[in-house]
């Protein structure tokens, strides 16, 4: 099936932070956030250096093999942090979240590393459509067993890139893709902030790529703009 894809990105400070450590890439095959950490030594060289280096993978690639290619694509990812480490050692722990959709026809994968996220809205005409979370974030709720139980379980990330290989390494998930879907990815910027329910409505709502991505970056303005928010909004339409 031929497909079309129209995409935009965003990003935003946000009204507390004093720079913006997000950064993002929108190719033709591949789209990527990557939310450099907060309270780590330059987590804007992190997320920056992550993207850069998978910018060379944003081409057409095998159906059968989108997975390896975005896996290999996210190693080379690690290898440039673990560079930029070695020529600057006053960026020793620096990392980045990162989340990824790489495309060919209607087949797709999304990768994900921490806590930023993929969503999924099939919208086929008709509104109040289900947002899918895609992505898990990797985070200690997520790794222990009941710990809605658990007294002061903290809320920190499990899994990032920061050049290490030990527990590193990306889930990858497969997707296929079809004419009305709408893709969304994003920092936490957006997703700790604002509520699941207006995240969904803004995504089922008319509109372009462009006019839903400043409408979900507004929202998490809106809500106190604690935090950096970067988000792409992918439109699939039958080619």
């Amino acid at each position: 099936m031929a497909l079309s894809i129209e995409a935009a990105g965003r990003t935003h400070q946000g009204l507390v932070r004093r720079r913006n450590e997000d950064s993002h890439s929108q190719g033709q095959w591949l789209y990527v956030v990557a939310d450099g950490l907060g309270g780590h030594v330059a987590g804007d060289v992190a997320s920056s250096t992550a993207i850069a280096a998978v910018q060379a993978y944003d081409r057409a690639a095998d159906p059968d093999n989108l997975a390896d290619f975005l896996g290999r694509a996210i190693h080379q990812a690690s290898l440039a942090l673990r560079r930029k480490v070695r020529e600057d050692p006053k960026l020793a722990g620096m990392g980045t979240t990162f989340v990824a959709l790489l495309r060919s026809g209607s087949h797709a994968v999304v990768a994900n590393v921490g806590d930023s996220r993929a969503y999924l809205i099939r919208r086929h005409g008709s509104h109040d459509s289900a947002l899918v979370q895609i992505s898990e974030d990797h985070t200690y709720e997520n790794l222990v067993a009941g710990a809605e139980e658990v007294p002061n379980l903290p809320e920190k990330l499990t899994r990032f890139l920061d050049g290490r290989d030990d527990g590193r390494s990306a889930d990858l998930t497969p997707l296929r893709l079809e004419p009305g879907d709408r893709v969304l990815l994003c920092s936490d910027g957006l997703s700790s902030y604002v509520p699941h329910e207006q995240i969904r409505a803004a995504l089922d709502s008319d509109g372009g790529p462009g006019e839903i991505a400043d409408q979900l970056v507004a929202l998490a303005i809106d809500t106190g703009g604690h935090d950096n928010v970067t988000v792409i909004v992918i439109d699939v339409a039958q080619g």
